[in-house]
């Protein structure tokens, strides 16, 4: 053994004590913290041998330095220092590397993220800036480099160039993504927050009308801490109704109302932001539910959801009553978004005034959406359907679920459970330019993509397979008991019916440079896209029957995606020159920004498949190309209309949605009106306004929907808000 002249410094600890130098202490970390290797990347750890000689060169080099004194994490980057020497002879010492790895932060950085400035501070516009958001971002920062760095080297490297972009990553080893909630569990199980009973207060099934109302908003906070994207409810005014049974329509439209600020109001979920909640309503009750016994106060049935027609019917005009007041200054209620289901039996002339009411919000607001299931490749109708988050679609029918009659019906507690594990999207501009104008070629390369998604999910599923045996999902996973039985019931989330989702960004500018023509500049470009659509579905099919994977194939959302891959591209020299070509946004100001190592720069690509926001086509035409990609795109999409009018007229907009839902493929579409809202006299007025149009203040700001919800514009990233100036707005009239 070497005996050192020099005394060692003693050692700050990240604990907060002094403690004598140990070069023990070194040996003792390496084989604890390396045992990850065999976990995550099947390699063996370090061996004691290998581990007192690398602590023997650290204690060297830092004997050398001549300090006092010295902090634990500078001995863990000189232990790296040494890791990556030798890892330069043997590969086994970086993926030690990796895992040795401290994540964290440069102190400038979490001040940045504590000011509100950074792109981390802006890449989702539903977070206020708040302590807790502050917080948030940076144990975000801390998550990402986790599990970057705990995942095979090729799937962190595809994320980090930009050939793929991994959703949510700072949540990718603690929870699933979304999940549409069966509220029949509820109200027949009871309601208990923390999935055990023993963190908080366990409740019954409820009795009355305000609890059953509050117990449905409290379940979307309480999910909120399970899952990483959007929950919702499908089918809840039909579920609710049975509730509703002797109210007055003023009671009925207190508790929606109720519901609505609840919702907006709790700013507890997810590092302090409104609970990102949807609730699919419907007019009446759809004929799939007329004959299935109620699920109610903790019993099923003996009445059936058909014989709460009316109650439905009164639900379904005070949602949108309340919706179309907005709050005490008027503004909209930015969730739960509205999915206004579709079916053939719902669109027919017996709901014209509720149909003309929903068109008034949209009219006043813009904020309602629409899921039509009218289209064959939705189910007609016949199925369990529903959209989630930003645009993700789930459906459940007889010919795909051999327990559907079962779930139908509430036998033996069975429900349905909808949502996605993961969403990892696909860098379509990249794929052309490695393809270099060969459709093989390019058909090759997103092939080799969606492999590389199908990896990380993979992954991902070793990482959820921890959190459900260590019960780290447990809201999720709880068994509460039977209250007829006393019997254990299933969980309300059955985690082998969630999909693993292939997203897709920049369709458009992909067929750009590989035609040479943008979506609605040639049909030759609309045409590539569907073929390369047809062979991703088809290789869809094989990829889940080689892995055994439910896959789904998606228009991203991409609130932060579509810039980040575009920044990507341009800091890359093997693609700078070919996205220049095509990037949308302000390429100068961008490029500008990107070299003073800025990310939040005003570039993009267009979301998903959609045509260019900035066209100036008439919106039939931007519905006849995009209306191609629908059926095609089993994990949902999204048309968007941008209005253009300060105050258009509900009887029109109620005629084009009724055009889209029988003469279109187009499965989900919203209207998108602009609003400013006035910080002095806090009045809202429709479109892009310089001063308030009541007070003539400039003390204003501007809402619109971002990706698929409503936000203030100062909060989006620049990418976005340089899309919100971009938009080709329209007038229908």
């Amino acid at each position: 053994m070497v005996e050192l002249s020099e005394p060692m410094p003693m050692v700050r600890t990240s604990s907060g004590h002094f403690v004598p130098w140990s070069r023990q202490a070194i040996v003792n970390s390496l084989l604890k913290e390396t045992r990850l290797a065999e976990k995550f990347f099947s390699v063996r750890a370090i061996t004691k041998e290998e581990a007192e000689a690398i602590a023997l060169e650290v204690e060297t080099k830092i004997q050398r330095m001549g300090l006092k004194f010295i902090s634990g994490p500078l001995i863990r980057e000189v232990v790296n220092i040494v890791l990556l020497e030798k890892g330069s002879k043997n590969p086994i010492y970086r993926i030690y590397r990796n895992i040795y790895t401290r994540v964290g932060a440069p102190v400038f950085d979490a001040y940045e993220i504590d000011v509100g400035r950074g792109f981390e501070a802006k890449e989702n516009a539903n977070l206020q800036p708040n302590a807790e958001t502050a917080h948030k971002k940076k144990a975000d920062k801390m998550s990402k480099e986790e599990y970057l760095l705990l995942m095979p080297l090729e799937l962190a490297d595809a994320h980090l160039r930009g050939d793929i972009h991994i959703h949510d990553l700072e949540y990718f080893g603690t929870r699933p993504f979304c999940q549409d909630w069966d509220l029949r569990y509820f109200f027949y199980y009871g309601f208990m927050p923390d999935g055990m009973g023993i963190k908080t207060s366990v409740a019954r099934a409820a009795q009355r009308p305000e609890v059953a109302v509050l117990h449905s908003v409290k379940i979307l906070a309480a999910a909120q801490t399970n899952f990483s994207g959007g929950e919702g409810f499908y089918n809840y005014l039909v579920f609710l109704a049975p509730y509703m049974r002797g109210l007055n329509y003023k009671h009925v439209k207190q508790l929606m109302q109720m519901m609505f600020f609840e919702l907006t109001q709790m700013y507890i979920a997810r590092g302090g932001q409104p609970v990102f909640s949807n609730i699919q309503i419907t007019p009446g009750v759809p004929e799939i539910w007329r004959d299935v016994p109620i699920v109610a106060r903790g019993r099923v049935g003996p009445d059936k959801y058909g014989d709460y027609e009316d109650e439905v019917r009164m639900l379904y005009r005070a949602v949108n009553e309340v919706a179309l007041e907005g709050d005490y200054w008027g503004k909209p209620f930015n969730f739960p978004k509205l999915e206004n289901g579709i079916t053939p039996d719902m669109f027919n002339p017996k709901y014209e005034e509720e149909w003309l009411l929903a068109h008034k919000v949209v009219a006043k607001f813009g904020s309602p959406y629409f899921d039509n299931m009218m289209p064959e490749y939705r189910g007609y109708g016949k199925g369990v359907s529903c959209y989630q988050c930003c645009a993700y679609s789930f459906v459940d029918t007889p010919d795909s679920d051999p327990e559907f009659d079962d779930k139908l019906y509430f036998v033996g507690g069975k429900h349905f459970s909808m949502g996605s594990w993961q969403v990892v999207t696909i860098n379509l501009p990249r794929a052309a330019y490695r393809a270099r104008g060969d459709d093989d070629a390019l058909f090759d390369e997103v092939r080799r993509l969606m492999e590389l998604c199908v990896e990380v999910f993979k992954t991902k599923y070793r990482w959820m397979r921890l959190m459900l045996e260590n019960n780290r999902i447990p809201f999720a996973t709880q068994r509460p008991k039977d209250p007829v039985t006393g019997e254990p019931g299933p969980p309300p989330v059955n985690f082998d019916e969630l999909v693993w989702t292939i997203g897709l960004v920049g369709a458009n500018e992909m067929a750009q440079y590989h035609t040479g023509y943008q979506l609605h500049e040639s049909s030759e470009a609309v045409r590539l896209v569907v073929r390369l659509l047809l062979e991703m579905k088809h290789y869809l099919k094989e990829l889940e029957e080689r892995h055994g994977l439910k896959l789904a194939l998606a228009r991203t959302p991409a609130e932060s995606c579509a810039q980040r891959l575009a920044v990507c591209d341009l800091i890359d020299p093997e693609f700078r020159d070919a996205a220049r070509k095509v990037v949308k946004g302000t390429l100068e100001a961008g490029e500008r920004l990107i070299s003073l190592g800025d990310r939040d720069a005003p570039v993009y690509y267009s979301n998903g498949t959609h045509v260019y926001v900035g066209a100036k086509i008439p919106l039939l035409e931007k519905l006849r190309i995009e209306n191609k990609f629908f059926p095609i795109l089993s994990g949902g999409n999204m048309f968007h209309i941008w209005l253009g009018e300060a105050d258009p007229d509900p009887e029109s907009l109620y005629k084009f949605t009724k055009r889209i839902a029988t003469q279109s493929q187009i499965g989900y579409f919203a209207y998108t009106k602009d609003l400013t809202i006035c910080e002095d006299c806090n009045k809202v007025s429709g479109g892009v306004n310089a001063y308030c149009p009541v007070c003539g203040s400039t003390n204003v700001r501007w809402w619109s929907r971002v990706t698929g919800y409503y936000q203030e514009v100062k909060g989006w990233n620049r990418a976005k808000r340089q899309e919100f100036f971009d938009r080709y707005r329209v007038s229908i009239s």
